[in-house]
């Protein structure tokens, strides 16, 4: 690294073409000058022959080596004010600094012009006749004609770098929201694996703790009332269609296709409630509170709650006769309350609980949950978490198991629901 930048790699084959026609230039340039003093028999045309190749040849490396071939000329230019050689070839002092300009920071592009700024005081205090051209036979007249150029030919090189800095941020900076896109990509599929996970296990735990129910009924009822056994089977034979084709929804979100069966939500729960009541458990709902039109996440929401709550009431409620489900609406907030007259579950005690039933039903609760779809009480917290909302599981004072959950409404809604 040299000045704070490294030097850069070798250039390509246009660079190298542009950088050859460069040298090729600046040799036809100084050809005149040398026609010149070889036909007027000089004797120093031998030293600007040399002066001359050395100033154009390094043109060719010029983007590989900047600084280095920089103050490879500027040594050459001293050595020919010491000799007295006046060329047209120090032409390419000018392309040897646009070149450090446009390659490095500003206060190397200064320091570089000012090198050669300094080499033009010289040569104007040496050769002052060189602007007699422009009319002005001082030094100082002269020294203002060759420092413009030069600090023009400084400004260029800045410039240039700065726009292919600015150039280089936009690409790296495309680069980067391409990334972060793909990586936004990755993280919403992984939701929405997660997602379907969760809505796979509400629809399949509920469908078949409905189909064990009534399969059970039906084996009980075969002897003395086959109508209702047959009934019951047919129920089940339903229960288990229409659980396939909830599937078949979810498993559509995995491909592009348009056609995808809307979430369930609050115009659903009747259909809910009546899958329940095939199983002979007797359903009551109510609805209190003014209905506050909700978001198609919140109404999701409640539906899954109900219907998880529902079927732990099916799997591990013990000889249930009676299950109430009701929906408060309040400003800000729906409260989501479902309580059975169920024994707790008998299951095996687990460990630090004994044999206390309720605490072995809370367990399954807390279990189903435990899997990485997010379902049974776990899930039901996730769900409630994403409005601010809180669940609690446990045996009623009064007898049974009751779920209860509260939402926070987003204001936006609440206010609208109050409005109307």
């Amino acid at each position: 690294m040299v000045l704070g930048r490294p030097a850069l790699p070798a250039p390509g084959r246009h660079a190298t073409a542009v950088d050859v026609t460069l040298a090729v230039v600046v040799a036809v340039v100084t050809l005149p000058q040398l026609y010149y003093h070889a036909t007027h028999a000089n004797p120093r045309v031998g030293t600007y022959v040399v002066f001359s190749v050395l100033l154009a040849g390094p043109l060719i490396q010029r983007r590989r080596f900047p600084l280095s071939v920089f103050a490879f000329a500027v040594v050459v230019a001293f050595g020919q004010w010491l000799a007295g050689a006046r060329l047209a070839a120090d032409l390419a002092l000018l392309i040897y600094l646009y070149t450090v300009a446009s390659r490095y920071p500003m206060r190397v592009a200064i320091a570089a012009g000012g090198v050669v700024e300094v080499g033009a005081l010289l040569a104007a205090v040496r050769w002052p006749e060189i602007g007699s051209w422009a009319g002005t036979g001082s030094w100082a007249g002269t020294f203002v004609l060759l420092a413009g150029p030069i600090a023009a030919v400084m400004l260029l090189g800045a410039n240039a770098r700065h726009r292919a800095d600015a150039l280089r941020a936009l690409t790296e900076r495309a680069a980067q929201l391409e990334r972060e896109r793909d990586q936004q990509a990755v993280i919403a599929a992984a939701a929405e694996r997660t997602r379907i996970a969760r809505e796979m296990h509400d629809v399949v735990a509920h469908s078949l703790a409905v189909m064990v129910t009534l399969s059970e009924g039906a084996v009980r009822k075969q002897a003395t009332e086959p109508e209702r056994a047959d009934e019951a089977m047919r129920q089940v034979s339903a229960t288990g269609r229409q659980a396939l084709t909830e599937m078949r929804g979810l498993l559509n979100v995995l491909q592009a296709s348009d056609d995808r069966h809307p979430q369930p939500g609050l115009a659903q729960l009747d259909e809910l409630l009546e899958h329940v009541r095939s199983t002979g458990l007797t359903v009551a709902s109510a609805v209190t509170g003014a209905p506050t039109e909700m978001p198609p996440g919140a109404e999701l929401t409640v539906y899954r709650i109900v219907q998880e709550a529902l079927t732990n009431t099916l799997k591990h409620a013990r000889s249930p006769h009676q299950v109430s489900v009701v929906i408060t609406y309040e400003p800000g907030s729906v409260t989501v309350d479902v309580h059975d007259d169920g024994a707790p579950s008998a299951g095996p005690p687990h460990v630090g609980q004994g044999h206390d039933p309720a605490a072995s039903r809370l367990a399954h609760d807390d279990l189903a949950g435990s899997g990485p779809g997010g379902s049974g009480l776990a899930g039901m917290r996730e769900r409630a978490a994403v409005y601010a909302g809180t669940i609690s599981a446990g045996p009623d004072p009064r007898g049974g198991w009751r779920v209860r959950a509260e939402l926070a409404l987003p204001i936006e809604v609440a206010a609208g629901g109050r409005a109307r």
